[in-house]
């Protein structure tokens, strides 16, 4: 059993790394971002103001959340139905901001992902999994890079899917999601103390993900 721990800011890379990883390292890929894109998306369709903790904390009760593994893909059913590429859309970024941010949205889903890693060798990637989700990982990697070109990755990730979007609002927005995600009382984005922090600045993602399985055979041999 291996535990591998990816931190980092929205548009490092951390999901397409860490799922290219995982195919090559032959272990499930845990993609927590998605978790708390599934139930901003429960909530916005609720009509009900994701900065609101107690009204987003009484949804709670009636979110039903399944993690499947589906042609060695991570799918996440919300009450039985995939919500697909519905979480995916800038909005849903922001939505998972706020709702990360409620400490019982956090609690709600811990138990979830601690379950994962305690039945599978995983990488997980998220922004506080080698400082709170996963403590005691095998490996912890804290992956970053220059906002600028995490917003034009983001950009380009939108684009290609259809969606009309301006880089200049793609970057407001992560600089945004930034403040808020680090600035936050629980669990905010930072790097845990024993983390290898990776800034892959202008690099593509097939070396980004030699580096990392690079990182990860030096710290375990896999």
């Amino acid at each position: 059993m291996i535990r591998i721990a990816i931190d980092g800011p929205g548009g490092a890379g951390k999901s397409s790394v860490a799922k290219a990883v995982a195919a090559r390292l032959g272990i499930v890929y845990v993609d927590t971002g998605a978790l708390y894109r599934t139930i901003g998306y429960y909530v916005k369709e609720a009509g009900v103001d994701p900065h609101d903790a107690e009204a987003v904390s009484a949804c709670l009760p009636d979110i039903n959340i399944e993690v499947r593994y589906e042609n060695g893909v991570q799918s996440v059913y919300l009450n039985g139905k995939n919500p697909g590429e519905a979480i995916r859309t800038p909005e849903m970024s922001m939505y998972a901001s706020a709702v990360s941010a409620i400490g019982s949205v956090r609690a709600f889903l811990l138990e979830t992902q601690k379950d994962i890693a305690r039945k599978n060798s995983v990488i997980m990637d998220g922004r506080d999994i080698g400082t709170v989700i996963l403590p005691d990982a095998d490996v912890k990697i804290f992956m970053t890079a220059s906002p600028e070109c995490r917003a034009q990755r983001r950009y380009d990730e939108l684009s290609a899917k259809g969606m009309t979007v301006k880089y200049e609002d793609v970057l407001a927005e992560m600089n945004e999601r930034d403040k808020n995600d680090s600035t936050r009382d629980i669990a905010p984005t930072a790097a845990a103390e024993d983390a290898v922090v990776f800034d892959n600045s202008g690099m593509t993602l097939e070396e980004s993900v030699d580096a990392v399985v690079e990182l990860i055979n030096k710290k375990v041999g896999c």
